[in-house]
């Protein structure tokens, strides 16, 4: 008997026990359409089911989550039967869970109309009806009786608004109603995957009602305005209408539709300022679902527009609130590549009236006084008077000009949120492979006032001739080569070029003071090693590290990696940091377990590196040496970066004994990892130009530093260091040691300033008046 058997069995079979290999069985091993009859049994179960049987049930309902069932006819239509014998019984059933059965039917449809109609009969009766796009869908399998039944129940007191989405969905083929079914959720915060939203916004006539419904808002808020309508607090719309707006917003953001700004003037105002001087907005409700949808699918010009609302905004607790979503809608921005480089100019680059501007400065009158708004690697306010720059602020235009000095600090912080988003936008396209017409890219990223001084310092290639790729960094090169303004540029990337040429790009920057504005040409590779080859579908690389789990948690969100918070509670003790890949096309996994109070700290423990590819819709689990070398690569340097940064072993102040001090002392004087190694490329350029040169060599995993007192070997990884001649344990806490002397990096690296800086303090040892760090040095001196 093979294994889907013996579970269908478990599942149908009180009184079948199943052997101990089967208690946690490995669902890989049965077909999609095996765990779709799973599945099918697994929804008739009912409350008499017994722990066995329940335990194999949520072990199939797991599986079904990672992968995409297929079901034979006959267990779609157990999967009908089941949801009716559900409702019946429980009052609830989820309706999509039928319309996925039939999508995925591997056979001729079956004759579900007898479930759907006692299903459609349950539903109508109910007060509150959810799941309105799967009802009309089932409804249509029941037949034209129940479909009528179901358009007078879900219509009842609905507003204009869901009453023409209502009619939109109901004229659509039974395929398309059940793709929009994937929009039916129990609550607004709950949004579908992407995939849904895309295959909606690839449907014309939902996109045509996206359209009418966003006007339609759009001019109630105007009439609201007008005094047409009586205003109310919160309550120009519905619950089901900001429901119904929210999806048609998203429909209308994936499309990147044209007419979209000039209807954010309308709406947002409208939504977020009472027509009179009350503190209280038309619609609260829908400003953060607005804001919610611009989490999923943001474009420049909605951020724009949410950011100006909460300027003006009157109610004390929306401002907060917004806030701490741009910082959600900013990261999604910059993991949206293909419309994050659209950049506003915001008067930089042209004429304002009653100033003057040129490429990355923008100047403002105020009285006898100018303002001065620089943008270089960020954006600066400065003052002047008659041509000379001022330390700060006049008074005379804090008296008289406050609401100027309001507006350009706010421009100023505008500013830097976007290049901010610009560099993880353009760093964020590697994966994606982003390319980009050369005639745009000339016009509105290299000559961009805004991005022009970042762009400029990025490494680009230019195809001038097809499969011909020639690189230029624009700060250095007078000309670029000719091509034409449809010819393809793309961000360099050192995997796809020749170590010598790396090494070219890496020696430049290093003569001319280039700093980037990420690390690009001394950037890591992460190549397939001969470990995960044999491993197969999993990597062991960064594994079994003891890391600081809260500030590893920040860096995932930082990063836009997807992870729950874990913690000594039930279900908080291990997850899956993930983050998707290649504009959706990849997934990697990140597996983390909570292990220890430290303190008042709290160390978690890394484990294994996995990866996913999209296969018409669902997770399937990749072999490494199928995913794309960019992919692969950029998703282990963060891994890399959660790791190095975060592990006890690069905390120089770690006291605590036991198993965590041994994992300490191996860990803090390692082999080096890919980052490190980068490091010490850089370090290698670095050294010849400082005053400590000849106090300074590298040696294998070590920078060596003689001093007066001893000599000093600071690794390249942690920082951690040993001194000569036994190899005692130095224990110097960054925030104890000068960083003064100013040493220029080709690329941000706090590991890298750290190293420098107990360099130049170590090199100068008979400088340091610190008691507890010379006390350390003269031990054993």
């Amino acid at each position: 008997m093979d294994l889907a058997t013996r579970l269908m069995r478990a599942l149908t079979d009180p009184a079948f026990t199943l052997d101990d290999e089967d208690s946690h069985p490995d669902l890989k091993q049965v077909s999609d359409e095996e765990l779709g009859s799973l599945l099918a049994a697994a929804h008739r179960m009912d409350a008499t089911a017994t722990h066995p049987m329940t335990r194999i049930r949520l072990a199939v309902e797991d599986a079904a989550r990672e992968r995409q069932p297929r079901y034979t006819p006959d267990a779609c239509r157990r999967v009908f039967e089941a949801l009716a014998e559900r409702y019946e019984a429980r009052g609830w059933a989820d309706l999509t869970l039928g319309l996925d059965a039939l999508e995925h039917c591997t056979g001729p449809l079956p004759d579900v109309s007898e479930p759907s109609r006692a299903l459609v009969e349950l539903w109508v009766e109910k007060d509150a009806v959810r799941q309105p796009y799967a009802l009309l869908a089932i409804a249509r399998l029941a037949g034209d009786e129940p479909l009528r039944a179901a358009m007078e129940r879900l219509s009842r007191d609905v507003g204009p608004i869901v009453a023409d989405e209502l009619a939109a969905v109901a004229g659509l083929a039974p395929a398309e109603q059940a793709l929009l079914a994937e929009f039916d959720r129990d609550h607004r915060l709950d949004s579908p995957p992407a995939y849904a939203w895309r295959r909606s916004a690839d449907n014309p006539a939902y996109a045509a009602f996206a359209r009418r419904a966003l006007e339609a808002a759009a001019d109630r808020t105007d009439a609201i305005r007008a005094g047409e309508i009586p205003y109310r607090a919160d309550k120009a719309f519905t619950d089901r209408e900001i429901t119904t707006l929210g999806h048609a917003l998203r429909v209308a953001l994936l499309r990147d539709e044209p007419w979209l700004p000039e209807l954010f003037e309308r709406l947002l105002p409208g939504i977020a300022l009472a027509p009179t001087s009350a503190k209280t907005l038309p619609s609260q409700a829908l400003l953060y679902e607005v804001a919610r949808a611009a989490q999923d699918f943001p474009t420049p010009e909605l951020v724009t527009a949410i950011r100006t609302v909460r300027r003006t905004v009157r109610h004390a607790g929306v401002p907060k609130q917004l806030d701490k979503m741009l910082k959600k809608i900013d990261a999604a921005l910059a993991e949206r590549t293909d419309v994050a480089l659209r950049l506003p100019r915001l008067g930089f680059g042209t004429a304002p009236i009653g100033g003057s501007a040129s490429a990355g400065v923008l100047r403002r009158p105020a009285g006898d006084y100018q303002a001065v708004v620089t943008v270089t690697e960020t954006a600066t306010l400065t003052w002047e008077k008659d041509g000379r720059p001022l330390r700060s602020v006049p008074a005379p235009v804090r008296r008289d000009h406050a609401a100027l000095v309001k507006e350009l600090r706010d421009l100023v912080k505008r500013v830097n949120a976007q290049l901010a988003t610009l560099i993880r936008a353009l760093e964020g396209g590697y994966t994606a492979d982003a390319v980009h017409p050369y005639g745009w890219w000339r016009t509105e990223l290299a000559g961009h006032p805004l991005a022009r001084t970042l762009v400029r310092r990025l490494i680009w290639e230019i195809e001038v001739a097809p499969g011909e790729w020639r690189a230029v960094l624009p700060e250095t090169d007078e000309h670029l080569p000719d091509a034409s303004d449809d010819a393809s540029v793309r961000l360099w990337h050192p995997l796809r070029s020749e170590p010598d040429a790396v090494r070219v790009w890496r020696d430049l920057l290093t003569e001319r003071c280039i700093r980037q504005p990420f690390k690009q040409a001394f950037r890591e590779i992460y190549l397939l090693t001969p470990a995960e080859e044999h491993t197969r579908v999993h990597s062991n690389r960064f594994a079994a590290h003891l890391v600081h789990y809260r500030k590893m948690f920040a860096l995932f969100r930082a990063r836009g990696w997807k992870s729950h918070l874990l913690g000594p509670w039930d279900g908080g003790d291990c997850d899956a940091a993930e983050r998707t890949l290649a504009a959706g096309g990849w997934r990697v996994r990140f597996i983390h377990s909570w292990a220890d109070w430290a303190g008042e700290d709290e160390l978690a423990s890394t484990d294994r590196v996995r990866f996913d590819r999209r296969v018409q819709g669902a997770w399937r689990e990749a072999p490494l040496a199928d995913v794309p070398p960019l992919v692969l690569s950029e998703a282990m340097r963060d891994v890399d970066l959660f790791v190095g940064v975060t592990s006890i072993a690069a905390d120089p102040d770690w006291t605590d004994g036991g198993p965590q001090r041994t994992y300490w002392e191996r860990a803090g004087f390692a082999e080096l990892t890919e980052s490190a190694e980068a490091r010490r490329d850089a370090l290698g350029r670095i050294l010849p130009r400082l005053k400590i040169a000849d106090r300074c060599t590298l040696e294998g995993r070590f920078l060596i530093v003689r001093g007066e007192l001893r000599t000093y070997k600071i690794h390249l990884g942690s920082a951690n260091i040993l001194m000569e001649p036994d190899d005692s344990y130095l224990c110097i806490v960054p925030s104890r040691h000068s960083g003064e002397d100013k040493v220029f990096l080709p690329f941000e690296d706090a590991r890298l300033s750290l190293i420098l800086s107990k360099a130049f303090l170590l090199a100068a040892d008979t400088a340091i008046t610190d008691e507890s760090i010379l006390m350390q040095i003269k031990r054993g001196a």
